[in-house]
């Protein structure tokens, strides 16, 4: 590994891209002490349109994916010195002999690391590809091509796919099932991104003798929680235990069926939300790691955020369903008077009230010092409940955070179940 500048570094890497004959795809990730990139990851590679080559580069945020095309010179010039400037901590670059590792240290050198391999391998590490047989494909140019299928973070021919009725048994995802493995695939990709941030900081990173617990609370059957666990340990290597939690017995009886099938580390417990116990499991959970609420009905996902808050969990994921709680208190009062239009029309108040009770979750959580995002889980397209809370543990409470929550409510003149639940505990 060689040291050099942090300049030096960066010239070579734009050198490497601009190479359109040799760059298989080059990667920017991660930042810097004290920094925040725009871009959560940025990635490059040449494809070849109508129009003629172009530079492909992929940025992306928490949430998705923002592609564009960038014709060679001075387009393409003003993109790089724009991506270059950027604090990330690590670019990786893959040519068709070779694999380089750029890491900038705290110091702000570059540590360099290179070698030299097949055009094989480079093929497979840029595109994460394998023929049927599990072997590398054998290409002997780069892929240039536009519609290259994207890279999936649990693969379709997953046994868990199949063994959850996603796949058929030759690993192809079932038409009608598009929409799940699409939400699935969606969901882990918020889920590493937040794991990625966190770890080593709110989140302690886990060992093979005290893995990282992963809670699901209103869990159903169990296709986001298998996925999660079946991802991190299969796929990043991460110790990982879940423990699910539901009403029905029959979701316990199922999931536990697929946990010992597929040798998964994985617990469930049969109760409500609010007063599941966890101490009581052979391996005890009293401080969960993550806590995940994926589509707990209306105040179902409080009473999951409450517990999360309780226990001080340091990585918080939840997707609401409905929201009937707030909706109901906006048909029975009376609105602020230069708001009234707002819950005159059914379909307007329901909006507002989906927007009004996610927006006090968000302000509840800050206000308990969480660090909070609201974002599209998937398109709206897919599902109309497509929100996503996140919220990360910090230091201490936040007192302008009560203030907006004071300031919000007051005026509606509703009582968030959250709130309430907060206020009760001991």
């Amino acid at each position: 590994m060689a040291r050099r500048t942090l300049a030096d570094a960066l010239d070579d890497v734009r050198r490497q891209v601009l190479d359109d004959a040799t760059l298989l795809r080059a990667v920017a990730s991660g930042r810097r002490k004290g920094t925040t990139p725009a871009w959560k990851r940025v990635e490059l590679r040449w494809v070849d349109l109508r129009a003629g080559r172009r530079l492909q580069v992929t940025r992306y945020d928490d949430t998705q994916a923002h592609t564009a095309n960038h014709a060679p010179g001075d387009d393409v010039d003003t993109v790089l010195a724009e991506l270059m400037a950027e604090p990330f901590g690590n670019w990786h670059v893959d040519g068709t002999d070779h694999h380089q590792q750029v890491r900038i240290t705290k110091r702000g050198e570059a540590l360099v690391h290179t070698r030299r391999v097949s055009l094989r391998q480079a093929q497979d590490t840029a595109t994460g590809s394998t023929t049927g047989d599990g072997s590398t494909p054998g290409r002997t140019e780069p892929d240039r091509s536009h519609d290259r299928a994207k890279r999936r973070l649990l693969p379709a021919d997953d046994p868990l796919l199949a063994r959850l009725g996603i796949a058929d048994e030759r690993g192809r995802i079932k038409p009608s099932r598009q929409a799940k493995y699409r939400q699935v695939e969606e969901f882990l990709r918020i889920l590493d991104a937040s794991i990625d941030d966190a770890l080593g900081k709110q989140l302690r990173r886990p060992t093979p003798e005290d893995p990282l617990r992963i809670v699901d609370l209103g869990c159903g059957n169990g296709y986001l929680t298998f996925a999660a666990q079946r991802y991190l340990t299969a796929h990043r290597s991460l110790p990982v235990r879940v423990i699910g939690v539901d009403v029905k017995q029959q979701s316990r009886d199922h999931n536990a069926a697929v946990a010992e099938e597929l040798d998964l580390d994985a617990s469930f417990v049969v109760g409500s939300i609010a007063e599941a116990d966890l101490s009581t499991l052979p391996q005890p959970v009293t401080e969960p790691d993550v806590v995940l609420a994926l589509h707990a009905c209306d105040t179902a996902t409080d009473e999951a955020l409450a517990r999360a808050v309780a226990w001080q969990a340091p990585l918080v994921l939840a997707a609401p369903c409905c929201h009937h709680d707030i909706a109901a208190q906006l048909r029975r009062g009376t609105p602020p008077p230069a708001y009234a239009e707002l819950v005159r029309h059914g379909i307007l108040r329901e909006r507002l009230a989906d927007t009004l009770t996610d927006a006090v979750r968000s302000l509840l959580l800050r206000r308990e010092g969480y660090r909070t995002d609201v974002m599209e889980f998937v398109d709206s397209q897919h599902t109309p409940r497509n929100t996503l809370l996140r919220g990360v543990r910090g230091n201490g409470t936040d007192a302008a955070a009560a203030e907006e929550y004071d300031a919000l409510v007051t005026p509606w003149g509703v009582r968030p179940r959250l709130a309430a639940l907060l206020a009760e505990r001991p």
